[in-house]
């Protein structure tokens, strides 16, 4: 069966946040920093569409939330040793695109 564009946009959103989260020092970002990263890589979505991300993100393993903010409206994400695997293509993880080779 193959997949819908909408799914398609959606596992590469996943893929997306990971990559970026990689690329932090701590493999950690905000969700309102992770919001500004994914519409400057073509992912306009709003803070709550990433936040629901994140806590997809963080039920399959692939992150671990926590609260940058003492009311919780914005989530800090750390990435996990799954998620590094799964960013790199050493795992897959139905629901986040696979990365292509040389990306």
């Amino acid at each position: 069966m193959s997949k819908t564009l909408s799914e398609r946009l959606q596992e590469d959103r996943r893929l997306v946040i990971l990559r970026i989260l990689g690329e932090q020092i701590s493999y950690k970002a905000n969700s309102s920093v992770l919001a500004t990263a994914l519409d400057h890589f073509g992912h306009a979505m709003s803070r709550d569409q990433v936040r629901t991300e994140l806590a997809w993100l963080a039920e399959q393993g692939l992150v671990r939330l926590g609260s940058a903010t003492p009311d919780g409206s914005v989530l800090l994400a750390q990435l996990t040793e799954r998620g590094h695997e799964v960013k790199d293509g050493l795992a897959i993880v139905p629901g986040v695109a696979r990365p292509r080779p040389g990306r």
